[in-house]
C-alpha cells in the first residue's frame, strides 16, 4: 500500500492485476459492502480462503491473515442523531456490541487452541497467524465469511526537492505568502473575507505520522498546551510501534508531515492554518501494514490515551485526510462507513496509477463508491498525469469526486526543512483544508458528510473532459471539478453567530497568547488566542458558557451567553494573575526506595521541569496557584517503575510525595523487584547445542494473557514459549513485536547455547493451590565467543498466575538480552530490558497478571 506520490507509484495495466499480488490490496480484508450488509458467503469453505493465503500457506509455511466474521453492526440509528458527538458514540457503541457479538466463539476457540490474536471492532475481524491446516479448520466455521491475506505495501523513498529554514526568502523558515494551491482554491480569500481560517475544526490523518514539533506544524497541533509543554493523550496513536519513542508524534518517512503541512501548517502552506490536527500512524518506516490501518481507522473515530485504553467517540476529528491507497479492492470499506455515520468527513486520494489518458486506474479506497476520491492537477491548471481516472474498477462508480493542487505543492519535511512533493496524495489534503473552512463558517455541516460533500461538489469550478464518461458537470476526469474553497464557504448555510474577542491581563493590560477560549452550549467549539490576545470562532445560535483559561491567571467563565444567527459579538476579557508558590517533594521508586534523575514537571504549564537528585528529592520554585497534574518521569532504565501523574492543587507552599506505581503492559501486568528465593531444577529437559526448543508439562493450568496452557517450550536462548517449540530464535528484539516469537516469557532471551557444561531442568515445590514451577537454565554459554556463562529461572506460581524471573549469575549485567513478557499476538507486552546492564546476581523480578482487559 504506497503513499500516492508519482515518483513512488508502481503502473499497472488492470488486466494484470490478478496475478500482481504484491502491487494492490487484493489480499486486504474485503470487508462488506456497506455497514449493515452482511458480507457474501462462498458456497463452500475453501471459497472462502484468498487466493493469495492459499499460496502462502502451500507447502507449510505459516501466514498472518484477517479472520474476517459474518455480520455487521446496523448503523441506521447511530446516522440519525443530531450532533457529531452524538453520531460517534453511536457508532462505536453499535461497532463494539456487534464485535463482541460476533467474534466470542471464535476468539474462545483461538484462545482454546492457544493461537494468538489481535481483534478489530471496526471490521468485526480477527488477526491470526498459521499454517494450512488452520486455515482450513477457520473456513469450516459458519460464523467466518472469509479468510483474507495481510499484505505490506512499499512506500518508496521518493524523489523530492527540500529546502531548509535558512534557505527562505528572510531567513526565518517560512514565508507568509501562500503557496500556489492555497491561492489556487481562494482559500487565502477565504481568510481575508471571511476571518476563517478553519478555527475550531479538528483535522486527522493516517499517514506516516506526522513531526509534531515542525515550526509549521507545532501551534496547530492539539497536544501543544502552548506554554512549552505537550499531552499527547487523544492526540497521537501509533500502532505500528516505529519510531524511538511511540508515543511522541513522529514521521520516520515525511510524508505525513508533508499532507497535514497543507491542511493546517503556518505561513502559507496550510489551507486552514486556524485548525488544529491529531494523526494516527498508520503506516510503518517504509509500508503501511493491513493491521495498522485498522487499528488507526479505530482510533480515528474513537481517539485512546497514550496506552490505547479509554477510548473518546467524543473526541473524535471532524476530518479524517488518507493519502494512501492500491489496488481495486473494498478494503477499508467498513471503516469508511462508520466514519461516515459518526459524523467523519473523510477524503482519499484517487491513486497515481493514471497515464494521463488511459480510464479506469484509479486506485482504491479512493475507488470505491463511497469515499470522496481527490484527482491532483498542476499549476497551469492541467490533469496531472499520473492523476487516476475512473470509472472505478471495483465497482463501476465515478470517479474521482473532485480534483485539487497536486503537483509540486511545497509543505513540510523533517526536521524543519520543506519540500516540493506532487502525487493525489498532495492534492486530498487541499480538500480537506477546504472542508475545515466550510465548518468552520457553517457550523451545521459539521458531522454531516453529506452536506459537506454537497457543498465543495456544488461550488467546484467545472471542466470539460469526458473521454472517460460522464459530463462537463461531472466526469470521470476532474470529477464535479476543480475544488473551490471560497466558493463552498459562500454557498455553505450559514447560520451562524461570530464572537470575536481580545484578551488581556487585568493588571498590566498586556494581550495574552494561548488562553483557551472553551465555548459551550449548543454546539462546542474551543479555541486559543493568538500572539496578540484575539480570538474569533462561528457558532450555531444558542446560549452559551465562555470559559477562558491560562497558566498564571484565574480562570474566568461568562455564564449564559446568548447568540442569534447572524449577530456578531465582540468581548473584551480581563483576567487576573495570580500568585505563585514553591512545590518539593521525595520521588520513591517502586519499591520505595529513593528515585533518583526522574523528571517532575507540572503538565501543561510552562514551569520548567526538574530532575530529582540521587536522594530522590527535587523542588519547583514557582508554581502559579491553581490546580494541575503533577507528572513523574523515571529515567532509562525505566525497569518497572511506572509513570505517575497526579492531582496537584496549589494554594501556597506545597509538599508533594510521590512514589511511581510499578509499570503496566495494556492488559494490566505489572512489574517490580521481588524477594531473592532460589527453585531448585531436578528434571532435566532434553536441550542441547546452540539452537534446540522443547516441549514441557506444566503440573498446573498455567493463565498467561487470558488463555490457560497445560505445556510450555523451552528453548536454549532463554525463552519460555507458550505457542510453540520454535528455534532460530537467536537474535533478541524489543517487546512487543508482531514478529515470531510471540506468546513469550523472555527470562534471558540471547544468543544461548547449552554445552557439557551447562544444562537445563524444571522443578516443582509447594503444596497444591501454592505450587512453584521452575525452568531453570545452568552456565548456560553466551554464544558471542566471551566465554561468559549465565544461570537464571523463570519461575511460575499456581495461586495468583505471576511470573519471577531470578538471576543467580549475570555476565555484564544483562547487556545483551532482552527480559520480559509478550503476548500471544506480539501486540501487547512488558518488557523490563532490552540490551541493558541492569540485571545482578541475587535479584529477583515479579510479572503479575493484571486484568485481561
Amino acid at each position: 500500500m504506497h503513499l500516492f506520490h508519482p515518483s513512488r507509484r508502481r503502473r499497472f495495466a488492470p488486466v494484470a492485476l490478478a496475478a500482481t499480488a504484491a502491487a494492490a490490496l487484493l489480499a486486504g480484508p474485503a470487508l462488506a459492502a456497506t455497514a449493515t450488509a452482511a458480507p457474501a458467503v462462498a458456497a463452500s469453505a475453501a471459497g472462502k480462503i484468498d487466493p493469495a493465503l492459499e499460496r502462502a500457506v502451500d507447502g507449510g509455511d505459516e501466514a498472518t491473515f484477517f479472520v474476517v466474521l459474518q455480520g455487521s453492526a446496523d448503523l441506521v440509528q447511530a446516522r440519525a442523531k443530531q450532533s457529531k458527538r452524538a453520531k460517534a458514540k453511536a457508532t462505536y457503541g453499535a461497532l463494539r456490541s456487534e464485535a463482541n457479538r460476533a467474534q466470542r466463539s471464535l476468539t474462545a476457540w483461538l484462545d482454546a487452541e492457544k493461537i494468538g490474536h489481535e481483534d478489530f471492532w471496526i471490521t468485526s475481524s480477527v488477526l491470526v497467524t498459521g499454517d494450512e491446516a488452520l486455515v482450513d479448520e477457520l473456513a469450516q466455521r459458519s460464523d467466518v465469511a472469509e479468510l483474507v491475506q495481510e499484505k505490506h505495501y512499499a512506500i518508496d523513498a521518493g524523489e523530492t526537492t527540500t529546502e531548509t529554514a535558512a534557505d527562505e526568502a528572510g531567513g526565518t523558515g517560512t514565508t507568509a505568502t501562500p503557496e500556489w494551491g492555497v491561492t489556487d482554491i481562494r482559500a487565502d480569500q477565504v481568510w481575508s473575507q471571511y476571518a476563517d481560517r478553519g478555527e475550531g475544526v479538528v483535522i486527522a490523518n493516517i499517514d506516516s505520522g506526522v513531526q509534531f514539533d515542525h515550526p509549521a506544524l507545532v501551534d496547530s497541533y492539539a497536544g501543544n498546551d502552548g506554554d512549552g509543554s505537550f499531552t499527547h493523550d487523544y492526540h497521537w496513536f501509533n500502532p505500528t510501534g516505529e519510531c524511538d519513542d511511540a508515543a511522541v508524534p513522529c514521521d520516520n518517512n515525511g510524508h505525513g508531515s508533508h499532507t497535514m503541512g497543507t491542511m493546517v501548517g503556518a505561513d502559507g502552506i496550510g489551507v486552514a492554518p486556524g485548525a488544529t490536527w491529531i494523526a494516527a500512524k498508520g503506516c510503518e518506516s517504509r509500508s503501511c501494514s493491513d493491521s495498522s490501518l485498522l487499528a488507526a481507522g479505530q482510533w480515528v473515530l474513537a481517539p485512546t490515551d497514550a496506552n490505547g485504553e479509554n477510548p473518546r467517540p467524543e473526541l473524535a476529528p471532524d476530518i479524517v485526510n488518507n493519502s494512501w491507497g492500491g489496488g481495486f479492492t473494498t478494503f477499508y470499506e467498513d471503516t469508511i462507513a462508520a466514519w461516515t455515520a459518526a459524523g467523519i468527513f473523510a477524503p482519499f486520494s484517487a491513486g497515481n496509477g493514471g497515464n494521463g489518458v488511459s480510464c479506469s486506474t484509479a486506485e482504491s479506497p479512493g475507488a470505491q463508491a463511497t469515499t470522496y476520491a481527490v484527482g491532483a492537477y498542476d499549476v497551469n491548471g492541467t490533469i496531472a498525469n499520473f492523476s487516476g481516472f475512473g470509472p472505478s474498477l471495483v465497482d463501476g462508480s465515478a470517479v474521482p469526486s473532485i480534483a485539487a493542487p497536486g503537483v509540486d505543492v511545497r509543505s513540510a519535511a523533517p526536521g524543519s526543512e520543506y519540500a516540493t512533493l506532487s502525487g493525489t496524495s498532495m492534492a486530498a489534503p487541499h480538500v480537506a483544508g477546504a472542508a475545515a473552512l466550510v465548518m468552520a463558517a457553517a457550523p451545521t455541516l459539521v458531522g454531516d458528510v453529506a452536506g459537506t460533500r454537497a457543498v465543495l461538489d456544488d461550488a467546484a469550478r467545472d471542466v470539460d473532459d469526458t473521454h472517460c464518461g460522464g459530463t462537463v458537470d461531472a466526469n470521470n476526469v476532474w470529477g464535479e471539478g476543480k475544488l473551490d474553497a471560497l466558493a463552498a464557504v459562500v454557498a455553505a448555510p450559514k447560520e451562524a453567530a461570530t464572537v470575536t474577542g481580545t484578551v488581556t491581563d487585568e493588571a498590566t493590560g498586556a494581550a495574552l497568547p494561548d488562553v483557551s477560549v472553551e465555548l459551550t452550549g449548543t454546539g462546542s467549539r474551543t479555541v486559543k488566542t493568538g500572539s496578540d490576545g484575539t480570538f474569533s470562532v462561528h457558532l450555531l445560535p444558542g446560549t452559551y458558557d465562555v470559559t477562558l483559561s491560562g497558566y498564571g491567571y484565574a480562570t474566568r467563565t461568562l455564564a449564559g451567553v446568548a447568540l442569534v444567527d447572524d449577530q456578531e459579538l465582540v468581548q473584551a476579557v480581563a483576567l487576573a494573575p495570580v500568585p505563585a508558590h514553591a512545590v518539593s517533594g521525595t520521588v520513591l521508586d517502586v519499591a520505595g526506595d529513593p528515585l533518583g534523575g526522574a523528571t517532575v514537571a507540572v503538565a501543561g504549564t510552562p514551569v520548567p521541569a526538574v530532575t530529582t537528585a540521587a536522594d530522590g528529592t527535587y523542588t519547583l520554585p514557582q508554581v502559579a496557584e491553581g490546580d494541575y497534574t503533577l507528572t513523574v518521569t523515571p529515567s532509562a532504565p525505566v525497569l518497572c517503575n511506572g509513570e505517575h501523574a497526579g492531582a496537584l492543587t496549589v494554594d501556597g507552599d506545597e509538599t508533594a510525595d510521590v512514589q511511581v506505581p510499578a509499570r503496566t503492559d495494556r492488559s494490566g501486568h505489572s512489574c517490580a523487584p521481588a524477594s531473592y528465593g532460589w527453585v531448585a531444577g531436578k528434571t532435566r529437559v532434553a536441550l542441547s547445542g546452540d539452537e534446540d526448543a522443547a516441549t514441557v508439562a506444566l503440573p498446573f493450568g498455567v493463565d498467561f494473557y487470558g488463555v490457560t496452557y497445560d505445556e510450555v517450550a523451552v528453548t536454549t536462548n532463554g525463552l519460555l514459549n507458550f505457542l510453540a517449540p520454535r528455534v532460530g530464535d537467536y537474535a533478541n528484539e524489543v517487546l512487543p513485536s508482531n514478529a515470531a516469537p510471540n506468546g513469550i516469557v523472555a527470562a534471558y532471551w540471547d544468543d544461548l547455547t547449552v554445552d557439557k557444561k551447562s544444562k537445563v531442568t524444571t522443578g516443582t515445590v509447594g503444596s497444591a493451590g501454592d505450587r512453584r514451577f521452575a525452568v531453570v537454565w545452568t552456565d548456560v554459554l553466551v554464544a558471542d565467543g566471551s566465554g561468559d556463562r549465565v544461570t537464571f529461572e523463570a519461575v511460575l506460581h499456581e495461586a495468583d498466575g505471576a511470573v519471577t524471573l531470578q538471576y543467580q549469575s549475570v555476565p555484564d549485567g544483562g547487556a545483551h538480552a532482552t527480559v520480559g513478557i509478550e503476548n500471544q499476538a506480539g501486540s501487547d507486552a512488558l518488557q523490563y530490558s532490552f540490551d541493558q546492564p541492569v540485571l545482578t546476581a541475587g535479584s529477583a523480578i515479579r510479572f503479575a497478571q493484571g486484568d485481561q482487559r
